[in-house]
């Protein structure tokens, strides 16, 4: 059974890792799927591998932090596909290193606050109208473990701003409930994206696994079924929810 048979979904940064995931996920569930992100290349893998397997899929080339651009965007899918049933936005990143607060620079500041909390507001700026105005709609963000607890070792800029997400989100939820636009977010702890299989040491994986009560990384399948279930008819009575996909690492009452 397809769960998002016929409905258009909107995954931004799709072109790997989580966004991937959950784009290949809602295609084979039924969705149209529109891919977003900067690198066209990946994006056509993407793309491939979801026709490949019967879905339908298109994609996007954007500056998720340019609101004309995501504008444009917007335009093409409805030209494609029809208006968006479910936005997922995705995209963002960790774009500052660890250290002291004081030793961030600016450039540092605005490159992980705009890529993560300024690329989410813009998305749901686009388009939550048209899903207001339709009186159905569904919007998912991304927040991180990083934004649910304070830690010596985080990267700040990333942290405040996945933490302001998940304030937007509930803040869009309660002006977008009256509309029958849902507004969720996911908040996953460490995932082993291609990025992070490549960049994090075997003896950091095994002592991060420690941390984990199910005693695993993440996947992000394991993102992707979370994001599933939020955009599908099993959670109509969920709303400003901020769900911790961790493994039991993050508890937060």
């Amino acid at each position: 059974m397809h769960v998002l048979k016929d409905r258009v979904a909107l995954v931004t940064g799709s072109s790997r890792g989580i966004g991937a995931a959950i784009a290949k996920l809602f295609a084979a569930e039924g969705a149209r799927v529109a891919l977003h992100g900067r690198d066209q290349q990946s994006l056509g893998s993407v793309q491939a591998e979801i026709e490949g397997r019967g879905g339908c899929a298109t994609s996007f080339r954007a500056e998720a932090t340019k609101l004309a651009e995501i504008e444009a965007m917007r335009h093409h899918i409805e030209e494609r596909f029809g208006p968006v049933d479910i936005l997922v936005a995705n995209a963002g990143g960790s774009f500052s290193p660890v250290g002291p607060i004081e030793e961030t620079d600016e450039a540092a500041w605005h490159a992980s606050v705009d890529g993560n909390l300024t690329a989410t507001f813009l998305a749901i700026k686009t388009f939550l109208p048209g899903m207001k105005a339709r009186k159905a709609g569904n919007i998912i963000t991304m927040s991180s473990s990083a934004g649910r607890r304070p830690h010596e070792k985080s990267p700040v800029p990333y942290g405040v701003a996945k933490a302001a997400i998940e304030l937007l989100t509930q803040d869009v939820a309660a002006q977008a409930g009256p509309y029958n636009v849902r507004v969720n977010c996911i908040a996953p702890e460490t995932i082993l994206t291609e990025r992070n299989q490549q960049r994090i040491p075997e003896a950091t994986k095994t002592a991060l696994v420690d941390m984990h009560p199910l005693r695993r990384l993440g996947t992000p399948e394991d993102v992707a079924r979370a994001a599933l279930f939020l955009a599908s008819e099993e959670s109509t009575w969920i709303t400003g929810v901020i769900l911790d996909v961790t493994g039991g690492a993050v508890m937060v009452s």
